[in-house]
């Protein structure tokens, strides 16, 4: 029996993310599990070059990045969702989001991560490198990636209603 306790979702709020998360509340949903959803915001003051005697204050732009990501996480779970899936959503601040990833789901003793993949492939995942390629690789527990919109299986409630009503047989006539 396959027991997972805690779903991991990290979103960077595209659309395969936004698959990834529409698997997360299946899988939490499935299985009883507790959803975190994860979003890891860039390290401004990191990324900023200094030039001699110019400091720049980043702080104040840093608060207002990883606010608006908070609240983007929370539009993403309705007030059931929250309290049916025990649902966490969290942000990060890193600039390397894909081990942010990994050592939240290690500290939190994540059983399955969902990311959503780009798919790109050749020159384009050589130089930009790809998030959910080093999560495969590093992550302590199994991890699904999903690509949008290849062939999901999750689907809307109304049409796994709609195939489960029994169809009528034809009219005698």
């Amino acid at each position: 029996m396959i027991k997972i306790d805690k779903v991991l979702v990290a979103t960077d709020f595209s659309e395969p993310s936004d698959a990834a998360v529409s698997y997360g509340k299946h899988f939490a949903r499935a299985y009883g599990s507790s959803l975190h959803l994860l979003h890891v915001v860039d390290d401004i003051s990191g990324r900023v070059t200094r030039s001699e005697g110019l400091v720049p204050d980043m702080s104040r732009l840093q608060v207002e990045v990883e606010e608006n990501a908070q609240r983007h996480l929370d539009e993403m779970l309705s007030a059931p969702d929250r309290v049916a899936l025990r649902a966490h959503t969290v942000v990060l601040t890193s600039s390397t989001p894909a081990q942010a990833i990994v050592s939240y789901a290690r500290d939190e003793g994540v059983d399955l991560i969902i990311v959503g993949t780009h798919g790109r492939g050749g020159l384009a995942n050589f130089f930009l490198g790809s998030v959910a390629q080093h999560v495969v690789r590093v992550a302590p527990c199994p991890v699904l990636t999903v690509r949008h919109p290849e062939r999901e299986f999750v689907r809307p409630d109304a049409l796994q209603l709609a195939d489960a009503t029994p169809a009528r047989p034809p009219a005698a006539g």
